[in-house]
C-alpha cells in the first residue's frame, strides 16, 4: 500500500475456508454472491456508523518490521484499539493490522532464515492476541524489488513463500481455536516477479491488489492510475485492474481470493504534453495526490479543470488546457463499473486506500451500492 462474497452457499463458503461472521457485513447481490468491501484505514478520524456498517474489514496501516518483529508503536496501538473498540457495535466487522508500506523495510532479512521467519511469525501472533485484531496483511513493497529504497534478494520469491507458510502455521497453532485472517497487498505487472502466487495462495484468505498508482512520480507519462481497462492510447503493456486480475489469475490465484483495489484520491501532473488533453502523455513533473473532498472542491469541473470520460478505460480524468494539468482519479461512476467487473468475473470483492480519504463516505457507498 502507498505512503499510499462469495456464493452464500454453506457448502461453498466451508470450501473456502472463509468464516461465516467475516463475511456478515458484506452486500449481497440479487443472485446470492457476497463480497467483501476491504477499507485501508490510517484511523486519524472516527469513522461513521453507517460507514462501519458498510465494511466488512478494516485494514489498519501500519506497523513495521523491527529487529525482524512485527512492532506496532504505542501511539499507533492506541488508535488501533479505538478500531479494534468498533467491533462491540458492529460484530460483523473484522479488524486486521497491515506491516510494511512503501519503503518500509525489514521483510527481506526477516524473511532469509527459517528462525528470522519464525520471529515474524511469533511476534505478529502476538500482536493479534494482545490487540485483538483479527488478521495480518504483509504489504512488503516489494520481494525481489528495491525501487523504495529498502533491501531485496534473489531469495526473496522463495523466502516470501516459506514465510507466509510459517505465519499461516503459526497463526493456526496460536488462534485458539478462532480463523486469523491472513493477506497480503500486492501490485500487479512487472512488481509481481518476486511472488510465486500460486504457491502463496494456499496460505492466504485472498489478496489486496494495488490496482491503482500505475502512474505516479516514477513513470514517464501521465495515464488512467486506477483504470479498469485500457485506454485506446494506452501503450500495449499499459497497466490496468483487469490485466492485474488476469495475471493473477493465469498464475494459479482462485478468482475469489482476489479482491482489487480502488484510490480515494487522484493524482496530479503539471506541464504535461496538451495532445489527447494530456492522456498519456510526458508531463514537467509530478505534482502531487488530492484526497476525493479536495477533488470535489476545486477541481472537478472547477478552477480550469474540465471533467472528461475514458469510455475504453471505464475511468474519469481532468484537463487543464491553461495550466496544463492532468488529473487522474477515481469516482462514483468508475467505481460502479469496477463492482461490475468484480461481479462479472466472480471475484472476492473490492479494497480502497484509504478510509481518511472519504469522510462523507461518498465513495464507499459507491463501492457498496455496486457490490449489492
Amino acid at each position: 500500500m502507498r505512503s499510499r462474497r462469495i456464493p452464500a452457499l454453506l457448502a461453498l463458503l466451508t470450501a473456502w475456508a472463509l468464516p461465516l461472521c467475516a463475511l456478515a457485513a458484506a452486500p449481497t447481490s440479487a443472485t446470492g454472491e457476497r463480497y467483501r468491501v476491504v477499507a485501508y484505514d490510517t484511523a486519524r478520524h472516527p469513522i461513521p456508523a453507517h460507514d462501519v456498517d458498510r465494511i466488512d474489514t478494516l485494514i489498519f496501516a501500519f506497523a513495521k518490521v523491527v529487529d525482524g518483529r512485527v512492532t506496532l508503536a504505542p501511539d499507533a496501538r492506541e488508535r488501533l484499539q479505538q478500531r479494534v473498540a468498533l467491533k462491540a457495535a458492529h460484530p460483523g466487522l473484522k479488524v486486521m493490522v497491515s506491516v510494511g508500506g512503501w519503503g518500509a523495510g525489514g521483510f527481506s532479512e526477516a524473511a532469509a532464515t527459517a528462525a528470522g521467519r519464525q520471529r515474524f511469525a511469533d511476534s505478529a501472533a502476538a500482536l493479534l492476541a494482545e490487540t485483538r485484531a483479527d488478521g495480518l496483511d504483509v504489504d512488503w513493497e516489494y520481494p525481489g524489488h528495491h525501487e523504495s529504497g529498502i533491501a531485496s534478494s534473489p531469495q526473496d520469491r522463495a523466502n516470501f513463500t516459506a514465510l507466509l507458510r510459517t505465519l499461516r502455521t503459526t497463526l493456526d497453532r496460536t488462534g485458539d481455536g478462532k480463523h486469523d485472517l491472513l493477506t497480503i497487498a500486492a501490485a500487479d505487472g512487472p512488481f509481481v516477479d518476486g511472488i510465486d502466487l500460486a504457491a502463496v495462495a494456499p496460505s492466504l484468505d485472498w489478496f489486496n491488489l494495488m490496482t491503482y498508482d500505475f502512474c505516479n512520480s516514477m513513470t514517464p507519462t501521465t495515464c488512467n492510475h486506477t483504470g479498469l481497462h485500457a485506454s485506446a492510447l494506452a501503450p500495449a503493456d499499459a497497466r490496468t485492474l483487469a490485466r492485474a486480475v488476469r495475471q493473477f489469475l493465469a498464475a494459479g490465484v482462485p478468482a475469489h481470493k482476489l479482491v482489487p483495489g480502488v484510490a480515494f484520491y487522484g493524482r496530479e501532473f503539471a506541464e504535461v504534453t496538451t495532445d489527447h488533453d494530456g492522456l498519456f502523455q510526458r508531463y514537467g513533473h509530478y505534482q502531487g495526490e488530492h484526497p476525493w473532498p479536495a477533488l470535489k472542491a476545486g477541481f472537478i469541473d472547477r478552477n480550469g479543470y474540465v471533467r472528461h470520460w475514458d469510455a475504453q478505460a471505464e475511468a474519469p480524468y481532468l484537463w487543464n488546457a491553461a495550466t496544463r494539468r492532468f488529473v487522474s482519479y477515481d469516482d462514483p461512476r468508475s467505481i460502479a463499473a469496477k463492482a461490475a467487473y468484480v461481479k462479472a468475473q466472480h471475484l472476492g470483492g473490492l479494497m480502497y486506500w484509504e478510509q481518511d480519504n472519504d469522510p462523507d463516505g461518498e465513495l464507499l457507498r459507491a463501492v457498496w451500492q455496486g457490490l449489492r
